[in-house]
């Protein structure tokens, strides 16, 4: 796995988010809300502009959101998406380079590394950033920012 282990502090910035949302285990819930948010994108797209994909995620209980940074609030929002400002905030960031079958353990590692180092997290979202697209590029290439919520 190539995980990057030394964790950058970055700003993340406000963002529409447009999103599917599921509560329960995400080895379920983030297949299942992926694959309806990829199934609600054409309608979605036909009246906003898409910046990119990205899921928000919480620990205890597990809350899983698959979704769409926009460009502005949602205009005709289809049935079955949510919308918010996310705030965003500052974060702990980490990279993985590689297939999305390596993001849980991507994540437990980075969650790992953060605890280890005493890094004071807030409760907040955390953040999985897709920077590449899947369907354009090969799967080990795949670049994945985890951020996790510090103070």
């Amino acid at each position: 796995m190539s995980l990057t282990e030394e964790p950058k502090t970055v700003t993340w910035p406000a963002t529409h988010y447009a999103f599917v949302e599921a509560i329960g285990p995400f080895m379920t819930t983030a297949p299942e809300t992926w694959q309806r948010a990829h199934a609600l994108l054409p309608a979605l797209s036909l009246h906003n502009r898409i910046l990119g994909y990205m899921s928000l995620y919480k620990l205890g209980p597990n809350v899983y959101r698959a979704g769409f940074a926009l460009d502005a609030p949602p205009v005709e929002l289809p049935e079955g998406l949510g919308y918010e400002e996310f705030a965003g905030g500052q974060y702990s960031l980490f990279a993985l380079t590689g297939p999305y079958s390596q993001l849980p353990a991507a994540s437990g590692r980075a969650w790992q590394i953060v605890a280890e180092r005493k890094i004071p997290i807030r409760e907040d979202w955390a953040i999985e950033n897709y920077v590449k697209d899947p369907r354009t590029t090969p799967p080990d290439q795949l670049v994945t920012e985890i951020l996790i919520p510090t103070v």
